[in-house]
Parts: C-alpha cells; structure tokens; sequence
C-alpha cells in the first residue's frame, strides 16, 4: 500500500509541478481549452495513464476547464502516485 507523504515531501514536489495546488489531502489542476471536445480529448488521453498506473484521478470538466483532483484514498492523502499521476498529466498537457 502507498504510504502518505509529508507535508515538506509534498511541498518540495509542487515546485517541480507548475500549477498544481494542495487543498488539503488533494492535489488538484485546472486545465482551460479553447473548445469542449479539445478538453475531451485531454481527459481521453489521462484516461489511457491513469489505467496504465492503475491510479485513477476525479475529474471535474466544465465546458472549456477540466479539473483534475488527486489522492490515494488507501493512503489517506496524497502518496507517490499522486506526485507521479500530476507528472505525467503535465507531459501530456505538453504535447
């Protein structure tokens, strides 16, 4: 079972994670696209990581803004698999 991060493990990853935010126990991000589908499409493609790392994230899509909220519920907060998970949504943000 992933383990709990500490709040200064959690803190030092964030600068490595641009736009990402802790409200609480949850790493959350908030993506904007020019159109609905263009935000789809974003949620498709996090959809096929998430199922690759068996971690899977809530996500809140209103209209051009798709809000991606991360915790390891076994863990109680947030685990590596957050960290990791942000990680490779931002690469995919990227390109």
């Amino acid at each position: 079972m992933p383990a709990k991060l500490s709040d200064l493990e959690i803190q030092r990853a964030l600068g490595g994670l641009p736009g990402w935010a802790r409200r609480g126990d949850v790493l959350t991000k908030t993506f904007s696209f020019p159109r609905f589908s263009d935000g789809i499409a974003f949620v498709a493609k996090v959809a096929g990581i998430a199922d690759a790392m068996d971690h899977h994230p809530d996500i809140d899509i209103r209209y051009t803004k798709v809000c991606f909220a991360l915790s390891t519920h076994s863990a109680g907060g947030i685990s590596q698999l957050d960290l990791d998970l942000a990680a490779r949504i931002e690469k995919a943000s990227a390109g």
